[in-house]
């Protein structure tokens, strides 16, 4: 019993109480980068659930057999390998929004999140924890993404997953889509009001 809610926990800490963005601060760049639209969002972040919930199993089955002084080398490797193949999947079936995120797909090598979840629980747990570990902080982090990439469409351009939402008639009586949303500085700023809103109800997570 104590092994799955241990596991549960694993899975749902990070959607909240552990996010890696809100509450960990991980993964700010490409959330700024990637969010103008929604579809390019979502994509980034099954992109990235995808690459972190099997490069954490594959460092976790290797994880008795990688020489210390070589484990960074050895995790980029990996996730280097799972990255090309997402980003040649996306070229593959859905090379439009390849196009739209263009370098940030292969900087998912970089991204903060992976390396530390590779480092403090691949590296020390078996391959099942660690998958759900995975699937948890790039949920997590995807979830923060898709958020950002509602608002910013739809108040930035009017649409969502490029579809018009708000009536022509809001138009022809003065709505006038706000541009500023759109634009990289309101990507931090929306990543702040959640993060207020996040603190707000998580009295736990507040600094005295």
């Amino acid at each position: 019993m104590a092994e799955k809610v241990t596991n549960k926990s694993v899975l749902f800490n990070p959607f909240s109480k552990n996010n890696p963005v809100v509450v960990q601060i991980l993964g700010i760049c490409s959330v700024l980068a990637v969010t103008a639209k929604l579809e390019p969002a979502l994509v980034m972040g099954i992109s990235v659930i995808a690459v972190l919930a099997f490069s954490n199993v594959v460092i976790s089955l290797l994880r008795n057999t990688i020489p210390t002084n070589i484990r960074i080398i050895v995790q980029l490797v990996v996730v280097a390998g799972l990255v090309v193949i997402v980003d040649q999947l996306l070229k593959a079936y859905a090379y439009e929004v390849s196009l739209q995120l263009s370098v940030f797909i292969g900087l998912i090598i970089t991204n903060c999140i992976l390396m530390g979840r590779l480092e403090a629980f691949a590296m020390a747990n078996k391959p099942w924890p660690s998958f759900l570990d995975g699937v948890g902080n790039g949920a997590g982090y995807a979830i923060i993404l898709i958020i950002v990439g509602f608002f910013r469409e739809l108040l930035g351009s009017g649409t969502l997953l490029g579809y018009q939402v708000i009536p022509q008639w809001c138009y022809d009586h003065g709505y006038v889509n706000n541009g500023l949303m759109i634009l990289p500085p309101m990507a931090l700023i929306t990543v702040a009001c959640i993060i207020w809103v996040h603190r707000s109800i998580n009295k736990d997570l507040q600094e005295d």
